[in-house]
């Protein structure tokens, strides 16, 4: 699977801040050089936004691959409304993506307010195990299926917004247009590398239903000098949602669309790695539902965005208290089961396995437990391993040499000089000597 999380080679400097960072240890330092484990790598973009030199980055596709196709529909997510100043409404930033290029817009939070309601309608329950796990953030689905296996039948099985967005606008498209479905463009404006990543692989689908995925901050560049040139009066009618789907964009969002009745909406990476290990623990007895956000404050903390979270969410909630609930009822189509449920279940992908065969594997295990017990347990990083148990693992799995560690370096050099021979060796390497106090 192709990432959208990438590195630049020439700008990393090797400084460990990502290994020390990444919820997943899906990064090492080889060779004064920071790689990615691709396995392990669910593109929630921590790293991007930690990286001192700007190293990581985000690859996501260009407005010009719109001239690909005859007929281009834009998907926006909500999260793109939060990121202007003094915006009065929606059909602002409406308009303004039919000048950068589109012909045609279908909001995500339209297809959030299908979901709800489908949820709302849907008869015979979830097919999911309690509680439901929100399948709304592709970060989280990656890091269940990696790490979190066995909470897998606890995902409730939608779509994301962007993805029934784009199935409903490339139906509506054809009958306007009369084009075949293949020259039709269904791009999606997304907040995180996650959803660029599962706009090209999704997660529940057997076939992506996106033709690519635009970033917020580069679409908000382009966006800037139409919408300033379109008068009010002049606006097209063009939203199509409400609050309710507006609101999915921050944490709690879809929690509150559902009217779920005990939920937890938890925002944050490593709060949602707590999250679901009390989950997989069975200490969350009493939760009925839970929806989980990688970003800080939902989508509007993605690393593609360009204004703060926190500001962002103000600004949608005020546009919010403006709007109805609901714009309008969905109609029954757009609720099919077959485009608004899993085409395909997640599978388990084994990125942590030490070994297919389970003898080896315990085998391997027992090794890592013991060189592990022979580190210092500083988890200092100078290894290129963001712990010291990443770097027994890397060394069993063959990822790393035991030489890689400065500390069972200075052991060998110590006893290669014996006790004579410490002055001879380099300073980090010395025995230390107590200090004397000056009479």
């Amino acid at each position: 699977m192709k990432h959208a999380v990438v590195l630049d080679v020439k700008r990393c400097r090797g400084c460990t801040t990502c290994i020390k960072n990444c919820p997943t240890e899906a990064i090492r330092v080889r060779r004064g050089k920071a790689i990615i484990l691709p396995d392990r790598c669910i593109d929630c973009g921590r790293c991007i936004q930690v990286c001192p030199h700007r190293a990581i980055r985000s690859v996501s596709d260009a407005l010009d691959r719109l001239r690909e196709f005859r007929y281009c529909v834009a998907v926006p997510e909500p999260a793109l409304y939060g990121q202007f100043h003094h915006l009065k409404q929606v059909d602002q930033v409406l308009n303004g993506l039919l000048k950068v290029g589109f012909h045609k817009v279908f909001e995500a939070a339209k297809a959030a307010e299908i979901l709800t309601e489908y949820v709302a309608r849907r008869t015979e329950g979830s097919p999911a195990q309690a509680p439901l796990i929100s399948p709304h953030c592709p970060a989280i689905l990656r890091l269940i299926r990696i790490r979190f296996p066995r909470l897998i039948p606890h995902l409730d099985p939608l779509v994301m917004p962007m993805e029934l967005a784009a199935t409903l606008a490339r139906k509506e498209a054809c009958a306007e247009t009369g084009l075949p479905p293949e020259e039709i463009g269904v791009f999606a404006i997304v907040p995180c590398p996650a959803k660029v990543t599962a706009a090209h692989n999704p997660e529940g689908l057997t076939a992506p239903v996106l033709d690519g995925a635009l970033s917020i901050r580069d679409v908000y560049l382009h966006l800037l000098h139409p919408m300033e040139e379109l008068p009010p009066e002049k606006l097209l009618p063009m939203s199509a949602a409400g609050a309710t789907g507006v609101g999915v964009a921050v944490s709690g969002g879809t929690s509150r669309a559902r009217q779920a009745g005990r939920y937890v909406a938890v925002d944050g990476i490593e709060n949602c790695i707590q999250m679901l290990e009390e989950i997989e623990d069975n200490r969350q007895p009493e939760v009925d539902f839970i929806e989980l956000s990688a970003c800080t404050q939902g989508c509007v903390g993605g690393c593609l965005t360009v204004e703060n979270p926190y500001a962002a969410r103000m600004r949608l909630e005020r546009i919010m208290g403006e709007m109805p609930p609901v714009a309008w009822p969905a109609q029954p189509e757009e609720m099919d089961q077959e485009i608004v449920t899993f085409s395909r279940t997640p599978q388990y992908s084994p990125a942590f396995r030490l070994d297919p065969d389970r003898a080896e594997a315990m085998a391997k295990h027992l090794r890592i437990e013991a060189l592990e017990a022979t580190l210092p347990g500083l988890h200092c990083g100078s290894c290129g391993a963001p712990n010291c148990h990443a770097f027994a693992e890397d060394v069993v799995l063959g990822r790393a040499s035991a030489d890689d560690c400065i500390f069972k370096v200075r052991e060998r050099m110590r006893d290669m000089a014996g006790p004579a021979g410490d002055e001879y060796l380099p300073p980090p390497f010395r025995q230390k000597t107590p200090q004397t106090k000056n009479k």
